[in-house]
Protein backbone atom coordinates (compact mmCIF):
# COMPACT_ATOMS: atom_id res chain seq x y z
CA UNK A 1 0.00 0.00 0.00
CA UNK A 2 1.29 3.57 -0.71
CA UNK A 3 0.87 6.61 1.88
CA UNK A 4 -1.36 9.25 0.78
CA UNK A 5 -1.74 12.70 2.63
CA UNK A 6 -4.91 14.33 1.62
CA UNK A 7 -6.15 18.38 2.44
CA UNK A 8 -9.96 19.72 1.24
CA UNK A 9 -11.18 22.96 1.95
CA UNK A 10 -15.46 22.86 2.43
CA UNK A 11 -17.45 25.61 1.97
CA UNK A 12 -17.83 27.77 4.55
CA UNK A 13 -21.43 28.34 4.66
CA UNK A 14 -21.98 24.67 5.74
CA UNK A 15 -24.15 23.37 8.83
CA UNK A 16 -22.05 21.43 11.59
CA UNK A 17 -23.69 18.21 11.07
CA UNK A 18 -23.65 18.68 6.81
CA UNK A 19 -19.54 18.91 7.73
CA UNK A 20 -19.38 16.43 10.12
CA UNK A 21 -20.83 14.13 7.51
CA UNK A 22 -18.75 15.25 4.47
CA UNK A 23 -15.58 13.89 6.48
CA UNK A 24 -17.08 10.79 7.40
CA UNK A 25 -18.56 10.35 3.66
CA UNK A 26 -14.91 10.37 2.26
CA UNK A 27 -13.28 8.74 5.35
CA UNK A 28 -15.74 5.87 4.06
CA UNK A 29 -15.34 5.70 0.93
CA UNK A 30 -11.52 5.48 1.23
CA UNK A 31 -11.95 2.38 3.84
CA UNK A 32 -14.73 1.01 1.88
CA UNK A 33 -12.34 0.82 -1.46
CA UNK A 34 -10.19 -0.86 0.68
CA UNK A 35 -7.81 1.76 2.04
CA UNK A 36 -6.91 2.46 5.81
CA UNK A 37 -7.31 5.83 7.43
CA UNK A 38 -4.49 6.53 9.77
CA UNK A 39 -5.19 10.27 10.90
CA UNK A 40 -7.98 12.64 10.33
CA UNK A 41 -7.28 15.72 11.40
CA UNK A 42 -10.28 19.16 11.50
CA UNK A 43 -8.54 21.88 11.11
CA UNK A 44 -11.65 24.04 11.11
CA UNK A 45 -12.61 27.40 9.44
CA UNK A 46 -9.85 29.53 8.40
CA UNK A 47 -9.19 32.04 6.18
CA UNK A 48 -8.34 31.17 2.64
CA UNK A 49 -4.93 32.85 1.09
CA UNK A 50 -7.16 34.44 -1.65
CA UNK A 51 -10.64 34.50 -2.97
CA UNK A 52 -11.79 31.21 -4.31
CA UNK A 53 -14.58 30.91 -6.96
CA UNK A 54 -15.07 34.28 -6.74
CA UNK A 55 -17.11 33.91 -3.36
CA UNK A 56 -15.38 32.12 -0.64
CA UNK A 57 -12.75 33.62 1.55
CA UNK A 58 -12.68 31.40 4.24
CA UNK A 59 -13.22 27.61 4.46
CA UNK A 60 -13.61 24.57 6.75
CA UNK A 61 -10.27 22.53 6.12
CA UNK A 62 -9.75 18.88 6.77
CA UNK A 63 -6.44 16.89 6.39
CA UNK A 64 -6.40 12.89 6.06
CA UNK A 65 -3.65 10.62 5.95
CA UNK A 66 -4.26 7.19 4.83
CA UNK A 67 -2.58 4.04 2.86
CA UNK A 68 -3.84 2.64 0.11
CA UNK A 69 -4.16 1.29 -3.42
CA UNK A 70 -3.84 3.96 -6.34
CA UNK A 71 -7.22 2.86 -7.69
CA UNK A 72 -8.74 4.61 -4.41
CA UNK A 73 -7.31 7.79 -5.16
CA UNK A 74 -8.61 8.11 -7.89
CA UNK A 75 -12.27 6.89 -6.64
CA UNK A 76 -11.66 9.84 -4.19
CA UNK A 77 -10.75 12.42 -6.61
CA UNK A 78 -13.89 11.61 -8.97
CA UNK A 79 -16.01 12.25 -5.74
CA UNK A 80 -13.99 15.40 -4.59
CA UNK A 81 -14.76 16.76 -8.43
CA UNK A 82 -18.59 15.71 -8.51
CA UNK A 83 -19.25 16.90 -4.37
CA UNK A 84 -20.59 20.88 -4.94
CA UNK A 85 -19.24 21.53 -1.30
CA UNK A 86 -15.46 21.01 -2.08
CA UNK A 87 -14.30 24.08 -2.57
CA UNK A 88 -10.52 22.73 -3.35
CA UNK A 89 -8.37 19.31 -2.68
CA UNK A 90 -5.18 18.08 -3.15
CA UNK A 91 -3.68 14.90 -2.95
CA UNK A 92 -0.42 13.57 -2.32
CA UNK A 93 1.46 11.01 -2.00
CA UNK A 94 3.84 10.46 0.68
CA UNK A 95 7.53 9.68 0.66
CA UNK A 96 8.35 6.15 2.37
Amino acid sequence: MIKYETMFILKPDLEEDAYTALVERFQGLIEAEGGEVTNVERMGRRKLAYEVKKKFREGYYVLINYKSEPHVTAELERNFKITDDVIRYLIVREEE
